[in-house]
């Protein structure tokens, strides 16, 4: 069965750094563009970062740019979300996805993403 499977989500202080990653399974990743959407409480699912299966061009939110590094090791089949200084409103479940489709900007959260993981969640706060 083909799916992604996140790990390293949980609760730290403002400030503080977490890494996410993403392993694949049933498929094979180096096929598929990346990334990391994240949805909080009553807000809609956004786009955090994402990187091209080339691994050249990577994509970030303007609130994360410069705290947030995406990166993926298709050797490994894993994609990893590297978060520091982090802040109370990077609170939310962050979801890892892959995308067949070419991109040339941050995807959508739509049906044209092909795979998405099960949801890590991420919890800043004093």
């Amino acid at each position: 069965q083909a799916q992604l499977v996140e790990s390293g989500g949980g609760s730290v202080q403002p400030g503080g750094s977490l890494r996410l990653s993403c392993s694949a399974s049933g498929f094979s990743l180096d096929n598929y563009n990346i990334g990391w959407f994240r949805q909080a409480p009553g807000k809609e699912r956004e786009g955090v970062a994402w990187i091209d299966r080339s691994a050249f061009n990577t994509y970030y939110a303007d609130s994360v740019q410069g705290r947030f590094t995406i990166s993926r090791d298709n050797v490994k089949n894993t994609m990893y979300l590297q978060m520091t200084a982090l802040r109370p409103e990077d609170t939310a479940v962050y979801y890892c996805a892959a995308l067949a489709l070419s991109i040339a900007s941050m995807p959508t959260a739509g049906p044209n993403i092909n795979y998405w993981g099960q949801g890590a969640q991420v919890t800043v706060s004093s």
